[in-house]
């Protein structure tokens, strides 16, 4: 009898025991598989416990509970009831085992899928989600989701497109500054990386791309200007603005003739041309002249400016100088020549070189930036070091006001600025100076909704809108630029 009790006291421990390790195998298995890729965690079976281990503990569970209920119903012999409880003893003991080693391989398993029982109490859950293998983007390896350095290269994907090819994530950015996410947010709470999260080598090339977040500012968040020019009674209050089309016939190249003559890419990004049909970085006023136009009236002047791109698309992903995504062509170009505030203009000499702007101001400093940025509809709102987020249905516009004071004698100089300044603060031109028209080139384009477009630059300017730029030669016919300055000094507008 004695030898009874003692097998039911040791079956009872064993099925205390049995049902405490299928409790862990039960209770972990659910744990994990949150906080893991489905896909991810059906493709590596050491990650977590199968389904059918979980039914297997289920199983063993109740068969000990059965076991038990026999033990206390039997009416068999002494001889027969010692015997069995002897087998019994045998068997759960063998259950207890098996049950022991399978919740030690749970154990030991645990940290390669992200077991939850040995997570740094300080670290995300997602960190260590992985790809379910042990070798996930976790802390460890510096790529992980919740690493802070992984930041950058997150915000260089979606703002800097990378230079080569291969899969890409495509994150909608958010539209200001003000209201910036986390780049290593998931639009689903999902702890799954993002598919570029571990690019490495190809991370590190974009990753210093720019443009970046900070680079952008919702227009309806810049302060208003005045942009009124008050005119005295000698003043020029005429126009006359050159039409020229928005180069619908795709004239590009990165050449820069005024700048780096004779030199090919000598610009290191795209620039825009409309006008004079020739140019490129080996035009001469002789090949200029005897080229064609898109412009009316015979204007065979070239004007030009560096693309702005939609950074969405890895078109140009190739490019060695970074300048990446779809040249998006303006949706309307104004030369406008205008007047003076305080004195009436002189003709231009015919192939005066002009520059406006400072492509290298990131670097150079603001001394002779001169990008202005705002939007259709917005134009009292003026960013200098930002591109303009604007509302839908509103586009971006670029504005590229050229010095309009000449020195009376050269049509260029050693840095292409000292021959013609522009006006001081009263409008008027500083001594020694003449009042030339002064040319603005308005350019407006459709662009995507969020900070996705960037102008193309040197590489080491970031893309930064600081260094928009533009070009000018006037090459218009001496009757022409007569009929211009007539226009102007009499008030029309032409």
């Amino acid at each position: 009898m004695s030898s009874r009790r003692m097998a039911a006291a040791v079956t009872t421990l064993a099925v205390v025991a049995g049902g405490l390790v299928s409790a862990a195998v039960i209770g972990v298995g659910p744990v994990l598989a949150d906080h893991c890729d489905p896909a991810e965690a059906t493709r590596s079976p050491s990650a977590s416990p199968s389904a059918s281990q979980t039914q297997q503990g289920r199983n063993q569970n109740q068969d000990q509970d059965q076991n038990q209920d026999q033990q206390q119903d039997q009416n068999q012999d002494q001889d027969q009831g010692q015997q069995q409880d002897q087998n019994q003893q045998g068997q759960q003991q063998d259950q207890q085992q098996d049950q022991q080693g399978t919740g030690q391989n749970d154990d030991q398993q645990a940290p390669q899928g992200g077991g939850i029982a040995l997570l740094d109490p300080a670290q995300s859950p997602e960190a260590d989600a992985g790809d379910g293998t042990g070798n996930g983007t976790g802390a460890d390896n510096g790529t992980g989701a919740d690493n802070p350095e992984a930041a950058p290269e997150e915000t260089a994907n979606t703002f800097g497109r990378r230079r080569g090819g291969g899969n890409q994530s495509t994150r909608t950015p958010t539209p200001s500054p003000s209201q910036t996410q986390s780049p290593t947010a998931s639009p689903t709470g999902s702890a799954s990386p993002s598919p570029t999260a571990t690019g490495g080598g190809e991370e590190e090339q974009c990753a210093d791309l720019g443009p970046f977040p900070e680079d952008f500012v919702d227009i309806r968040q810049v302060g208003r200007v005045n942009n009124n020019v008050r005119f005295n009674r000698n003043g020029s209050r005429g126009t006359f603005v050159s039409r020229c089309g928005t180069n619908q016939n795709g004239h590009n190249n990165p050449d820069n003739f005024i700048v780096a003559p004779g030199v090919s890419n000598g610009a290191h990004h795209l620039h825009d041309y409309v006008g004079n049909l020739s140019t490129d970085g080996f035009s001469t006023d002789e090949s200029l002249a005897a080229a064609g136009t898109t412009c009316q009236r015979g204007d065979l002047s070239t004007y030009f400016w560096p693309v702005l791109r939609d950074r969405r698309s890895d078109a140009n992903a190739n490019d060695p100088d970074g300048n990446v995504g779809q040249v998006l062509r303006a949706r309307s170009v104004s030369l406008e020549f205008r007047g003076n505030a305080s004195s009436r203009v002189v003709a231009m000499p015919r192939f005066l070189r002009l520059i406006t702007g400072d492509a290298k101001a990131a670097t150079n400093g603001t001394a002779n930036a001169k990008a202005a940025w705002t939007c259709t509809g917005f134009q009292n709102r003026i960013t200098s070091d930002k591109y303009p987020l604007c509302p839908r249905g509103s586009q971006v516009v670029r504005i590229l006001d050229f010095p309009s004071c000449w020195d009376g004698q050269n049509t260029d100089s050693a840095n292409h600025r000292t021959h013609v300044v522009f006006p001081g603060q009263g409008g008027a031109c500083p001594q020694g100076t003449r009042a030339i028209p002064q040319l603005r080139m308005t350019l407006t384009y459709s662009v995507p909704q969020g900070p996705s477009f960037a102008l193309d630059a040197f590489p080491e300017q970031k893309h930064n809108p600081v260094t928009d730029h533009a070009d000018f030669a006037n090459v218009m016919p001496d009757r022409l630029m007569q009929f211009v300055v007539s226009c102007i000094n009499r008030g029309r507008r032409c």
